[in-house]
């Protein structure tokens, strides 16, 4: 099993009280503004998004703009990797609500912008490992799921979480398909340490700027030791449950896509190895590259697997 450690935090690393409700404040703010101005475009263009460095971001280089804004997986909008680039420019997202609700003692229905208000913005930069067996480094801008479901106080009986995407088949041609190529609405889910993990996040952005449409506008869900595809986009409702909620891909095909979906280079797809990874932007000369153990997040995510059949279950 190959680790990585998280990283050394001294006493260095600790902001000042007084400072980071400043930084805060000023977050909040500035994430407001750029998610209403956003709104007010139909999230058709970016707007400035800034947010705190975070100690869980990664030292890799960050993929290219360009390449992460381009060469994407979300078949809502069609299964070549151009489509989504191509065609979710269409896609409103003003208004934009979403839902939670489920086994909580507070469910409510949100718009967007009041959503986020609470939260203070971090700069996440993961690693995004795609089960096709590419991956990127994405500067992401979010959030903590963990406070948007501490909010919500899920009941006792609360022990999964599950998400769904928009069905909106005038603007996502994918889903107007004659032949789709999954059962809308998209759907995922996570057990409920999974979701609480602090490696867990709701991303409203990357690289600086609101979420790009192709991306999962305008809010999706990042979960950086799993293979991109448990990473739900266009996020309108979060449910407490009690039962392992469906997920689009188990759905389509059980024997290719588990539930957890965790990075492993020691279970193969039944297609092709999971061993080694393409980094997309990489260039040709730069060869293919291991594939660490959930993803190179171990340190902090391993110990919720202690027991599990790593085989079986990822």
């Amino acid at each position: 099993m190959l680790i990585r450690h998280a990283p050394d935090l001294t006493e260095a690393h600790v902001t000042p009280k007084e400072a980071y409700l400043n930084r805060r404040s000023f977050l909040l703010g500035s994430a407001g503004a750029a998610i209403g101005a956003g709104l007010m475009s139909g999230a058709a263009g970016a707007a400035a998004l800034s947010g705190a460095k975070s100690p869980y971001s990664t030292t890799d280089k960050p993929t290219s703009l360009d390449d992460i804004t381009s060469y994407n997986n979300f078949y809502e909008f069609g299964t070549d990797k151009g489509d989504p680039a191509a065609y979710a420019g269409k896609l409103t997202t003003s208004p934009w609500s979403i839902k939670v609700d489920g086994l909580v003692n507070k469910p409510a229905t949100y718009a967007l912008e009041d959503f986020v208000k609470p939260y203070a913005i971090e700069e996440r930069i993961y690693r995004h490992r795609c089960v096709e067996a590419w991956s990127m480094v994405i500067p992401w801008l979010g959030f903590q799921l963990s406070e948007v479901l501490k909010k919500a106080e899920p009941q006792g009986s609360a022990k999964y979480v599950a998400f769904e995407t928009l069905v909106r088949p005038s603007e996502m041609p994918g889903q107007a398909a004659y032949f789709p190529a999954l059962d809308w609405p998209y759907v995922e889910g996570l057990r409920l340490d999974e979701a609480m993990n602090p490696l867990t996040i709701l991303a409203i952005g990357l690289y600086g700027q609101s979420m790009p449409n192709q991306n999962g506008a305008p809010i999706r869900l990042v979960v950086p030791w799993k293979y991109g595809f448990k990473g739900i986009k266009s996020i309108v409702r979060i449910s407490l449950v009690d039962k392992q909620p469906p997920t689009s891909w188990n759905k389509e095909n059980s024997s290719e896509y588990g539930f957890y979906s965790n990075v492993n280079p020691e279970v193969d797809h039944p297609r092709w190895s999971q061993a080694s990874e393409r980094r997309i932007g990489a260039g040709l000369l730069a060869g293919r590259q291991p594939t660490l153990m959930f993803n190179g997040y171990a340190d902090q995510v391993a110990s919720m697997y202690a027991g599990m059949d790593l085989r079986a279950n990822f």
